[in-house]
């Protein structure tokens, strides 16, 4: 089970949202390169990056330098989502140096591109689905649409996808705890490598994900508990590395 601490991205700034809610701010770090570097510091094996503001379509320059710096700074696979829509997003982001790109809408609204795009790309495509009581959610979580989240899973696995990252939205950076069945289930269907995300609470969070582990569960993002901290990334670190009992 592979730990992935998220740097958030608003302004340049490192925050966190609740249940993606831009007005549920909390800003955590002026200077995000510094927390990258502290995660990288402390054991970390990948970092998930995500630009809000291009998610809710707002100017991201301060989120691309950052990206950039983080990038020069620490030699750590960067996973990156965040408003990637078009070819020349994702080619920028590559030329950057993203190990993996997470496409979310567009793989909804745009299934001929993602298809271009994974021809292109193969498995530097990451495709994110955000999910509320089981249906997909599109623009920075702001749109919910009527897509089933498991058939979303199934035909993107047809599409080529080898990995997605599901998040739980509603459990997003309240700190409940993941939603262990939905993860587990959404794996099962597809066949693909799921990163688990949204709601880790305690390290019992990744014990419970370490069960699901033969159904495809091989990584989980971690945010709110790692700045609030519940646990330490080190402790996170031992749990996913402890031996089933």
């Amino acid at each position: 089970m592979i730990i992935i601490p998220a740097i958030d991205l608003r302004g340049g700034r490192c925050v966190r949202l609740s249940q993606g809610q831009a007005s549920a701010e909390t800003v955590y770090s002026e200077n995000p390169v510094v927390v990258a570097k502290r995660w990288y510091d402390e054991g970390a094996e990948m970092l998930h990056i995500v630009n809000l503001d291009a998610a809710l379509g707002k100017n991201d320059a301060e989120n691309l330098k950052a990206l950039e710096r983080i990038l020069y700074e620490v030699n750590i696979p960067i996973q990156f989502g965040g408003g990637v829509r078009t070819l020349d997003d994702v080619k920028r982001l590559d030329d950057l140096g993203a190990t993996r790109i997470v496409i979310g809408t567009t793989a909804i609204e745009n299934p001929v591109l993602l298809e271009h795009i994974i021809d292109e790309f193969g498995d530097t495509i990451v495709v994110g689905i955000d999910a509320r009581d089981g249906k997909v959610a599109l623009r920075g979580w702001e749109k919910l649409s009527a897509i089933d989240a498991i058939d979303f899973s199934q035909k993107v696995a047809e599409m080529g996808i080898s990995r997605i990252v599901y998040t739980d939205i509603a459990r997003d950076g309240m700190l409940t705890g993941i939603n262990l069945e939905a993860t587990r289930d959404i794996a099962e269907a597809s066949g693909l490598h799921v990163t688990a995300s949204g709601g880790v609470a305690a390290l019992d969070d990744i014990y419970a994900l370490k069960e699901i582990e033969a159904f495809g569960v091989d990584s989980v993002i971690v945010g709110k508990a790692l700045y609030e901290g519940v646990f330490t990334l080190g402790e996170a670190l031992d749990a996913a590395d402890s031996e089933d009992e």
